[in-house]
């Protein structure tokens, strides 16, 4: 029997899966038009690697990130770049920044894939450089690149965790690839653990997905997945947060500010096991993904396996249109998702959910109240944080205090949100200090390397001066005490010369008398 534990808080809420995970899968069809956002993770963007009218295939890279924490963007069909302009980007701000266009052509074209079906044989670096120029992130919502995190550097790794808890509301994405392509989970997760080198793999999947379940056991008894426990963990939010998932399975605590690798595990979302699964065996980078478009707002809720860079629009047009009650446009579940401005935005490698809610369906803004110190928002914190105190810090811009209660260790999943009798809007000042906090770090660090760069100039003027006197003393050492050597290798030569012995005297003087105009006698007549 497997051995489940309990981490602090968490909530019991209304799933509303049943519209979208009833549909059958579909694929949506490629859209006339595709969009492929620059701009990656932490800001930086990728440099276009195509220019206006250039003719695309699909899965050719189109643009390039700058170091290992932003893999290439793919094409994810054929097509003439119509444009390279900036565009609002799938974010509540509504800011806009430098995006690639692609008219599409109908034909689906594609680059030759290079399949690698004996991958086994394929060393842990090999691995993660296919698992990186394939584009793969983290398709659980963080977006963090796969090869890096596949890499732990000096940290030991016992366990693979998968993440299949998929535990937000309406979102069901991760359950229907779960049912229609458990083979390509596991053999996903056969490859990421050949890649890190363990020999241990827990699948956690929540115990409201039967059909899921089922599938993922059948698979595994038909293949050599004997090393891949699948465990069902209790449907409670956010048992699907990677920090609390390797809590409930493993028992081991994550170290504050510290990463998964600390506690000698790393976890993957299903998602990003299947997309490396194709990448390696089939020479597929990411160019789609499952998506869920669901709420009382849209007409025919489901699940569409849907190209990276499609419209929303489009996605919401292949679900049979916008019903009479909808209101509000969120990309990704009520819980962590964001509110978007327009449907005209595409949808990127971490876009899971498209939740088109209807009226009174979710909780939207409402007015705050001050705060009565109920103590409810630290009862169902996951992280065992205090919100109040937080909450008190963040808004008096008190960021030290504020770290000093462990801000950045919150994972902004809302469950205090949730629960708050005063609809203060926690998370919003939690993520506005962790924002702040962060470019005081990146403000702080920029200091710092330009105080070590002064430090670093100004011994090196001192080591110049230091070498310079010690250049000059030496040289005035040698005024104050010449060098006779050359003095007396004159001597010596000089010498060498007064003791060589004279020419003949005679030969000197007939060459003497020879040369004289007298000895030179007048000829005869």
């Amino acid at each position: 029997m497997f051995t489940l534990h309990r981490f602090h808080g968490g909530l019991h809420l209304d799933a509303h899966k049943e519209d979208s995970s009833l549909a059958p899968l579909a694929t949506a069809p490629v859209p006339p038009r595709l969009i492929f956002p620059l701009q990656q993770r932490g800001g930086q963007n990728a440099e276009s690697l195509a220019s206006v009218g250039d003719h695309v295939l699909k899965g050719q890279v189109i643009a390039r990130g700058d170091g290992p924490m932003n893999p290439p963007i793919h094409a994810s069909s054929s097509g003439i770049v119509s444009a390279i302009e900036p565009r609002p980007l799938p974010h509540s701000s509504g800011l806009a920044d430098l995006t690639i266009v692609i008219d599409t052509d109908g034909e689906d074209l594609a680059l030759e894939a290079e399949a690698r079906p004996d991958y086994r044989q394929l060393a842990p670096d090999e691995l993660r450089r296919i698992i990186f120029e394939s584009g793969i992130v983290g398709l659980g919502g963080a977006a963090f690149s796969t090869a890096v995190k596949t890499d732990p550097g000096h940290r030991a790794i016992d366990t693979l965790i998968l993440n299949g808890a998929e535990c937000e509301p309406y979102i069901t994405c991760d359950d229907s690839l779960l049912r229609n392509f458990p083979h390509e989970v596991l053999e996903g997760a056969r490859i990421l653990m050949q890649v890190l080198s363990v020999e241990r793999c827990l699948l956690g999947i929540e115990d409201d997905m039967p059909e899921a379940i089922r599938a993922l056991r059948e698979a595994r008894a038909a293949g050599d997945y004997s090393n891949i426990d699948i465990v069902k963990v209790p449907a409670l939010y956010p048992s699907g947060g990677e920090k609390q998932l390797i809590r409930i399975l493993t028992g081991r605590e994550v170290p504050t500010r510290g990463i998964p690798a600390d506690a000698g595990v790393i976890c993957q979302n299903v998602g990003t096991a299947a997309a490396v699964f194709r990448a390696v065996v089939w020479g597929e980078p990411l160019i789609e993904r499952i998506v869920t478009i669901t709420g009382k707002g849209i007409k025919n809720p489901g699940n569409w396996l849907t190209r990276i860079g499609t419209p929303i629009a489009d996605l919401v047009r292949y679900s049979g249109g916008y019903s009479g009650v909808a209101e509000r446009l969120i990309l990704g579940g009520p819980m962590m998702g964001m509110s978007l401005p327009s449907d005209a935005l595409p949808l990127v490698k971490a876009a899971n959910c498209v939740l088109v809610t209807g009226r009174g369906e979710t909780t939207g803004p409402k007015q705050a109240l001050p705060c009565i110190r109920c103590g409810a928002c630290a009862e169902v914190c996951p992280v065992n944080l205090l919100p109040q105190q937080l909450y008190w810090y963040s808004r008096a811009d008190n960021l030290e205090r504020a770290q000093e209660y462990q801000l950045p260790d919150c994972i902004e999943c809302g469950c205090c949100d949730y629960v708050c009798p005063s609809h203060i809007p926690l998370v919003q000042y939690f993520r506005a200090a962790k924002s702040e906090l962060v470019a005081k770090q990146r403000e702080r660090s920029k200091a710092d390397h330009a105080r070590e760069r002064f430090e670093a100039r100004q011994a090196r003027k001192e080591q110049e001066k230091l070498e310079r006197a010690e250049a000059a003393q030496r040289k005035k050492a040698a005024l104050a005490k010449p060098d006779t050597s050359e003095i007396q290798e004159a001597i010596a030569r000089a010498k060498a010369r007064k003791r060589a012995p004279e020419p003949d005297a005679t030969a000197a003087a007939e060459r003497a008398d020879n040369e004289s105009p007298k000895a030179q006698e007048p000829a005869e007549n």
